[in-house]
């Protein structure tokens, strides 16, 4: 795995895949391959990407310690840039299909309901993430005070959560809700054990 992870063509092969449920979903749009309501899945679909990708770039660390493939750490800032940007679909779609992208509207409508409040703000800990993930940023901080910048996205898990059982509340179906929190809270668990023995 050490071998493959430092082939040329590896970091482009998984940029690609990272992009396939996009693709998916624009292919599914334009080709009325989403059902009835094509706008609500959307917004969903890029949703559970999102967290999916938060899952994968929490997975990274336990991974490398377990197996030893400490090259899997290249990936990391991709993953997580990744998983930025399906929270930018997501919110791209809220402004647009929900809101007809009336920013006036959109501004006056995250402080009323929780669930947008929520997730604005898991989206706004993202974006500060994303913004100081290049090297050049890593630098200008410093190591240990970057490190304690990205530590944020531990909020982000718990907030993209609440988010999303507050979307599932209205339908009262919590089913994918606790398989995302057994997973987080496994990936999460991990990390207080370890430090702790530390």
């Amino acid at each position: 795995m050490q071998a493959w992870l430092l082939k040329p063509w590896a970091k482009p092969l998984v940029f690609v895949l990272c992009l396939l449920p996009c693709i998916w979903l624009f292919y599914a749009a334009s080709t009325d391959g989403l059902g009835a309501n094509p706008a609500e899945a959307l917004l969903r679909r890029t949703g559970d990407w999102t967290l999916r990708f938060l899952c994968i770039v929490l997975v990274v660390t336990p991974l490398r310690q377990i197996s030893g493939w400490n090259l899997l750490v290249r990936y990391r800032r991709m993953l997580g840039l990744y998983a930025f940007f399906y929270a930018c679909l997501h919110l791209l779609c809220y402004a647009w299909f929900d809101m007809g992208l009336d920013w006036g509207d959109i501004v006056a409508d995250i402080p009323k309901r929780p669930f947008i409040l929520v997730g604005f703000a898991a989206w706004s800990i993202l974006l500060v993430l994303a913004v100081t993930s290049p090297k050049a940023v890593l630098k200008a901080l410093g190591g240990k005070r970057w490190q304690w910048l990205h530590r944020a996205v531990y909020l982000v898990v718990p907030l993209a959560l609440l988010h999303f059982f507050w979307m599932r509340a209205g339908k009262n179906n919590f089913a994918e809700v606790f398989v995302y929190a057994a997973i987080l809270a496994a990936l999460l668990g991990w990390r207080a054990v370890r430090a702790i023995k530390k």
